[in-house]
């Protein structure tokens, strides 16, 4: 069975809990999602669940090989393809839809995205370097100082934290709780922040129970 779902993220506004107090919420529209494919353990070497994102919109570039996929599952193309892996599919068939009604309120998800792009960024905005002196020509005002030794090693030991791209990377976060999840509109509102920016594209997963 399927448990998660492809998302669009919509944007960020406030509501109150069950306290009267004020808490931050993501606005997502999640699915509708339709299997285009059921991946198996003889065939494709694992077991997953190929969903495509239906977002209403018509996918302009159409080769042959993406009609011929997607012609088995009876879907029309879709600008988002994603892969969930599971053990047991269950009942689940090709052209099957799921809907954002399969999270409940208090549940808790995990929102994968790619973070924000901020180009490049040097050591203090990046890694939160301190920095030098900021008066008395100390002429070490944002560097990040040694990166290395003379004799021994005489280069730059791999990881070293320096400045370079910044953002733009897969980001989970985790334990997000459902506040909201409205199926006629295919929306799920959670509490707190998710990865990436308005109108990027996530997947929702279920949170195992520990």
């Amino acid at each position: 069975m399927l448990e998660g779902l492809i998302g669009k993220k919509i944007g960020m506004t406030q509501g109150f809990d069950d306290q009267g107090n004020a808490v931050p919420l993501t606005v997502i529209q999640a699915g509708p999602c339709t299997v285009i494919q059921i991946k198996s353990k003889d065939k494709d070497g694992y077991r997953a669940l190929q969903v495509g994102f239906v977002e209403g919109r018509a996918v302009k570039t159409q080769s042959k090989a993406q009609l011929g996929h997607y012609k088995k599952s009876g879907s029309p193309l879709t600008p988002v393809l994603r892969e969930f892996r599971l053990d047991d599919p269950g009942e689940v068939k090709e052209g099957d839809q799921f809907f954002v009604d399969m999270f409940k309120v208090g549940e808790k998800v995990h929102v994968m995205g790619t973070s924000k792009g901020k180009g490049f960024a040097g050591v203090v905005k990046r890694h939160h370097f301190r920095g030098g002196g900021e008066t008395h020509g100390s002429m070490f005002h944002r560097a990040p100082g040694s990166i290395g030794a003379s004799s021994y090693p005489s280069r730059v030991v791999r990881g070293l934290r320096m400045g370079g791209h910044m953002g733009h990377e897969r980001v989970t976060t985790r334990n997000l709780v459902v506040f909201q999840a409205d199926k006629d509109h295919n929306l799920l509102v959670l509490r707190g922040a998710v990865p990436g920016p308005n109108g990027g594209y996530v997947l929702i997963h279920k949170a195992k129970k520990s």
